[in-house]
């Protein structure tokens, strides 16, 4: 096998390990046993915890801090 493609298959592991392991992270703090579930199963190259991370969990963040805010209030 080529070094190039070596290369590549090694910085895809660890792109996907990383985003997955972040995402696993944030499902697993949350609750979201779908989320986790799903993120655990499925190898999409980081693109599903990415959707998770960025369109799921932060809004959902963004929402609870105002709820405590308002509580607070």
């Amino acid at each position: 096998m080529a070094p190039f493609y070596m290369v590549l298959i090694i910085f895809a592991i660890i792109w996907e390990f990383v985003w997955k392991g972040f995402a696993l992270w944030r499902a697993g703090r949350n609750n979201d046993l779908t989320w986790f579930v799903l993120i655990f199963i499925l190898n999409t190259l980081g693109i599903l915890p990415i959707i998770y991370i960025f369109a799921i969990d932060r809004p959902m963040q963004k929402h609870k801090k105002m709820q405590q805010q308002n509580l607070q209030q």
